[in-house]
């Protein structure tokens, strides 16, 4: 019986035998633990490497294959198909392998509409996120974009795409454009520092932009705490033609008047979502609505989904364990 840490809470577990190596096999599979717990909350079942990837300590590959081996054999875990899991159930694998077939579709999309909103003023650089960046898709699966602007000009561009996304809605093509994330050049650290913004950055798929997105790389570093075996994430993506009608609006409000547009557009949201959050809306899967602004940053409002997801995953190691 061995006392361990993990989240926020102190428990009991018990592992086979102990070798020589006991305490760094503990921790190996303490480790282990974690991440399939992580991904167990999406039903995503993982590849070995994918394990190794997203534990939280360096390991060898012998250590790793080996406290696999003995989870193996306690029932502690499952290997199905090659893909490791917490559930002995095999309608998961099949899941994850048709979730990731519809990704691969629909990333072919995603990069074509991204390409197109780099058109818009002031944007410099866009990502996928969400579900979609690790590669799942399904009949559910909306298209996230992360993007990055130039420095006080987040908010008129902002402002363009979603006046734009609106008319989505007449086609019913709004699930393709979820612009929900936004950062400016100035402050490009993501400040909620755990382990759902660590696997949200390292996930980010790069698709176009200016370079920018490997400044954005470079600030969030503190991901390697948490991954310390992911290599060097870097955003070269393809910098699509700018149009002439886009160098022409930033050339127009590159000025005192832009300044005040921007602040204004930024204080006309921000009421707008102050007003979702007070009569408690909800989005079409029945998560209340929120968005957190600042100046230099438009994003979902970390005390709902984001704080949803910790508590879970607090509650399904407690519950492991």
């Amino acid at each position: 019986m061995k006392k361990i840490s993990i989240g926020n809470t102190d428990m009991q577990v018990t592992f086979s035998s102990s070798p020589p190596s006991a305490p760094v096999a503990l921790q190996v599979k303490k480790s282990i633990l974690k991440v399939l717990a992580y991904f167990d909350m999406f039903s995503y079942p993982l590849l070995k490497e994918e394990i190794r990837l997203f534990l939280d300590r360096t390991v060898r590959e012998e250590q790793l294959t080996a406290a696999l081996d003995e989870m193996k054999s306690d029932d502690r875990i499952y290997c199905i198909d090659g893909l490791y899991t917490l559930r002995n159930d095999h309608a998961i694998i099949s899941r994850r392998r048709a979730g990731n077939s519809k990704a691969e579709v629909l990333l072919k999309k995603a990069r074509k509409i991204s390409a197109f909103l780099y058109w818009f003023p002031y944007v410099r650089g866009i990502g996928i996120s969400g579900s979609l960046s690790k590669n799942f898709a399904d009949e559910n699966t909306d298209i996230d974009f992360f993007i990055i602007t130039k420095t006080n000009r987040l908010w008129v561009a902002r402002t363009c795409m979603h006046l734009f996304k609106k008319l989505t809605f007449l086609a019913g093509r709004q699930h393709w454009f979820c612009m929900n994330y936004y950062v400016d050049e100035y402050a490009m650290q993501v400040h909620e520092q755990n382990i759902f913004t660590a696997t949200e950055v390292i996930t980010l798929v790069p698709v176009h932009g200016n370079g920018v997105l490997t400044n954005f790389f470079n600030a969030n570093n503190w991901i390697r705490d948490y991954f310390p075996n992911q290599p060097p994430k870097t955003g070269n993506p393809i910098k699509p033609k700018e149009t002439f009608l886009k160098r022409s609006i930033e050339y127009c409000l590159d000025n005192n008047i832009g300044d005040k547009l921007d602040n204004y557009l930024m204080k006309l949201t921000t009421r707008r979502w102050k007003h979702k959050e007070q009569t408690r809306k909800v989005n079409a899967r029945g998560d209340r609505m929120g968005l957190s602004t600042g100046k230099h940053f438009a994003k979902p409002n970390p005390e709902f989904f984001q704080r949803k997801v910790l508590a879970e995953y607090d509650r399904r190691i407690n519950e492991l364990l």
